[in-house]
């Protein structure tokens, strides 16, 4: 008493036969069998070496029905001197193929080597300018480093040629405050001195300013008349009623006196 429905009809569900590619009749050999092999980027679109490949089909197939029969025994020693004759001719024609493929290979190891030859020249290049820079700077540092000690030392010479006799001076107290540059105002960093530790020597530090309990201490302090904030709200220009609207006539007032001014 029940029933299924599928969604798809019977043909549907039903495979294909089987059907050849192609059909040979008999006795009849296609010559376009023989480019069953060639494919898409694989011999087709068919360039020069394809149609040679071609060529020589034709040629092979043209000397296969032009061979001899095998019914005497001269012509099986004819079909055999033919056949030495192709062999010969495919492996003369085999070499020239190889001999093709080593000429590319050779091309192509030609500029593999120059590619490699160029990238090792360039890699040398970098090591070498590396090797500069590096030499480079070692040098600067070397000049930099003469020429600070030659400083030194003419600050030396010249401060050992005031006193070359080697005389004990006493200090002149009023000509180093008269001079700016002297000890006094600019003392120098390798005799102990660092003004950069003490930047924050002339700097107003109040205990009262800068502290929690200093303020506490200064607002206790302090009288109590300062404290309270008396601030008085500007009267309005107009007329104001008691539920804090302001009236046309009065803004009209306004207006005009400021139009009369």
């Amino acid at each position: 008493t029940l029933g299924t429905q599928t969604d798809y009809r019977d043909g549907e569900a039903q495979t294909d036969p089987y059907s050849p590619e192609y059909i040979v009749h008999g006795g009849s050999v296609p010559e376009i069998l023989t480019l069953a092999t060639l494919t898409w980027g694989r011999g087709l679109p068919a360039g020069q070496a394809e149609m040679e490949i071609i060529d020589r089909i034709r040629e092979k197939r043209a000397w296969e029905a032009a061979l001899p029969p095998m019914d005497s025994p001269s012509n099986i020693a004819k079909r055999l001197k033919m056949m030495e004759a192709m062999e010969r001719k495919e492996w003369a024609y085999r070499e020239e193929e190889i001999d093709k493929l080593q000429k590319v290979q050779m091309e192509v190891f030609k500029k593999l080597l120059q590619r490699r030859e160029e990238n090792r020249n360039e890699l040398n290049a970098m090591r070498l300018n590396d090797h500069w820079q590096n030499h480079q700077k070692a040098k600067e540092e070397k000049m930099r480093k003469i020429q600070h000690d030659c400083a030194l030392m003419l600050r030396k010479l010249i401060a050992k040629r005031k006193n070359w006799m080697g005389k004990l001076e006493r200090r002149d107290i009023i000509r180093e405050y008269n001079d700016f540059g002297s000890q006094t105002y600019a003392p120098l960093s390798r005799v102990g001195f660092f003004p950069d530790n003490n930047s924050d020597y002339y700097a107003v530090k109040n205990y009262y300013l800068n502290t929690f309990a200093g303020l506490c201490e200064l607002e206790k302090s302090a009288p109590p008349s300062i404290f309270p904030i008396k601030i008085k709200a500007p009267k309005p220009k107009c007329i104001i009623t008691k539920t804090g609207y302001i009236k046309r006539s009065g803004r009209l007032e306004v207006v005009l006196a400021q139009v009369h001014q």
